[in-house]
């Protein structure tokens, strides 16, 4: 089908319901404005979130009000070194017919079969595990016993993990890595957000989460994403920054010392999703160079690998990325 190009009544509309989810979800989430938007851009273009924090700064609430508030179907899995493909995707069970005596097997689904789904730590489980999410993430199935099941249209995904006590851990291959649109990095708060969150969270009433916007509703939006303008000049950006993170003749100094592997053109269809999710967002049906600056490091931050030299000189991504725009700057307006 062919997309049909929103009135201006309808997109004022649409632009109200973000708006109205900004405001349900600072209902309960202090501060943490950034994240708050790259979560909502992820949720726009479709795409899936890993978020790392040290414990402690709110991820778990984030997710559960982000669901009420979209009045989602939500699951959360906290994954353990002990947990099995089948506790996260489901097992098929023997059942008896005591009318006949038949006996047949009947598939009960796992936590996956979900809208929004809270993979908690998922680091912390072995690669068996990780390797059952990555079909739900990339194709949005399920694969059991030689059936192919289908998850809900609207299926996200939003891992956490902890950038500290490694011990135990099992690092995300990075085909896994790869399928995530955005890596989120949560910060500690400042000092007036850290002492309304102590105001918030010790209180008699809990915050309540107004649902302003359901899965259809979600749906349009994302639909609506891919009409958003992202001019010529803007695409070549994008295209030549991706391609300068791979090292060899050409690349950025920066990229040739401290990068082992690039990223992909998975990459650039991210960033590309993502800047004009983040135009929407900020009620503009084109997207701009500040888009792409804005979201280029939660796009690339897990998809460099970096070399021996970045651990030691302790140079992140993050530093990698900065590097690349001085050297690849923004086309002119």
């Amino acid at each position: 089908m062919t997309a049909t190009t929103p009135t201006e009544a309808d997109l004022q509309a649409r632009l109200a319901q973000l708006d109205a989810l900004r405001d349900a979800i600072a209902r309960a989430v202090v501060g943490q404005t950034d994240v708050v938007e790259q979560l909502l851009v992820a949720l726009l273009a479709g795409g899936h979130v890993l978020l790392e924090g040290v414990p402690g700064l709110g991820k778990t609430l984030l997710v559960r009000t982000l669901g009420r508030a979209l009045d989602l179907d939500f699951r959360r899995v906290q994954f353990t070194p002990d947990l099995m493909p089948s506790d996260l995707l489901g097992t098929e069970l023997l059942e008896e017919d005591h009318g006949t005596g038949r006996r047949h097997f009947r598939f009960q689904e796992g936590p996956v079969f979900t809208q929004l789904l809270l993979a908690d730590e998922l680091n912390r489980t072995p690669p068996k595990t990780q390797a059952a999410l990555l079909e739900a993430m990339a194709e949005r199935t399920v694969s059991h016993a030689g059936v192919t099941r289908a998850l809900p249209q609207l299926f996200f995904v939003l891992a956490t993990q902890n950038p500290i006590e490694q011990a135990g851990t099992y690092p995300l291959p990075e085909a896994q890595l790869d399928r995530f649109l955005l890596h989120v990095a949560l910060g500690y708060p400042d000092a007036d957000e850290e002492q309304a969150i102590l105001a918030r969270t010790t209180g008699a009433a809990e915050a309540e989460v107004p649902q302003v916007m359901d899965a259809a509703a979600v749906l349009t939006l994302q639909a609506l994403v891919r009409q958003v303008h992202l001019g010529e000049d803007l695409l070549a950006w994008i295209a030549a920054l991706v391609r300068a993170t791979r090292p060899g003749d050409g690349a950025p100094q920066i990229v040739r010392e401290y990068v082992r592997w690039g990223a992909g053109p998975r990459a650039g269809q991210s960033l590309v999703l993502a800047a004009k999710a983040r135009a929407l967002l900020r009620g503009r049906l084109a997207a701009t160079r500040e888009d792409v600056a804005a979201l280029i490091a939660p796009v690339l931050r897990h998809r460099l690998v970096l070399s021996f030299a970045a651990e030691a000189g302790q140079i992140d991504a993050d530093a990698v990325v900065a590097g690349l725009l001085r050297a690849l700057p923004a086309p002119d307006r």
